[in-house]
């Protein structure tokens, strides 16, 4: 299956030329590289969460795939929802999904479901694809999407991140998880960046259990949390030892509008 854009002319530029110039604009190709188990990345549009996207991706070493794992916002589809064959085109190109990886991971899981629809619409993980192809493009890439919060509990966070480790682990070349996160929806900028630093604190602990009771006890509108958690506790497995926040900004930053604002938070898992 080919899985054409959904959110290009919204979220980032329809034009080849355009994108690479917003995707230029938001990397930097001299950061220094480290090798990353799983990051935290946002999925606004460029203008406003581009800046942090691409200061993560530009600080990572290049893997041989991407596990994305999204929050589904359209509610389409199954409750995790995976796509194990075919092509996500985006203006700048194409990126292939490992089958191989792919297939592990679906039979690792009873929770975890073949369903393309769940993806046609959903932009969380699409977002993504601009920096992955600008920065890496021979890798492939495994979506993953998680309705939340009802059907996607801690129980099922932990099953879904033990799945992708198991299959990670016996795949045998590198792989960076990248949990797809906004983080405080619609707050003001003191009231988000004060809710986002509790669960950004949880997740540089590595503490998924944490972080997933953190959100729901303080009510942050962090929309790819359980995404957030899965990628902690297969990280964790897979022998992460620290995490570090790469860059934090807010809506108000771009908008000037300080009063209702959505924070963004890249961060790397190694």
């Amino acid at each position: 299956m080919r899985r054409m854009p959904a959110v290009a002319g919204q979220f980032y530029s329809a034009s080849s030329a355009g994108l690479l110039e917003e995707v230029k604009r938001c990397i930097d190709p001299s950061a220094a590289k480290e090798k990353a188990i799983g990051i935290v990345s946002p999925h606004a549009g460029l203008v406003y969460s581009g800046a942090v996207a691409g200061a993560v991706y530009s600080r990572i070493e290049s893997p041989h795939t991407f596990v994305l794992i999204g929050p589904n916002h359209t509610g389409a589809g199954r409750p995790v929802s995976i796509m194990t064959h075919g092509e996500w085109d985006i203006p700048t190109g194409t990126l292939k999904i490992d089958n191989v990886l792919a297939e592990k991971i679906l039979g690792n899981s009873e929770i975890i479901e073949l369903d393309n629809s769940a993806h046609l619409m959903e932009h969380s993980l699409e977002v993504q694809l601009p920096f992955i192809l600008r920065l890496f493009p021979e890798a492939g890439i495994v979506p993953v999407t998680m309705m939340t919060p009802d059907v996607s509990g801690l129980d099922s966070c932990r099953l879904i991140g033990g799945a992708v480790a198991d299959a990670v682990q016996d795949a045998g070349y590198p792989v960076t998880i990248v949990a797809s996160s906004d983080m405080t929806h619609y707050e003001s900028d003191s009231m988000a960046r004060t809710k986002d630093n509790k669960a950004i604190d949880r997740i540089i602990a590595l503490d998924p259990e944490g972080l997933y009771r953190t959100v729901i006890k303080n009510g942050i509108s962090m929309c790819g949390f359980a995404p957030a958690t899965a990628m902690l506790y297969a990280a964790k497995q897979l022998q992460a030892r620290e995490a570090s926040l790469v860059k934090y900004m807010t809506s108000g930053e771009t908008s000037g509008d300080y009063s209702y604002v959505v924070g963004y938070a890249g961060i790397i898992v190694k």
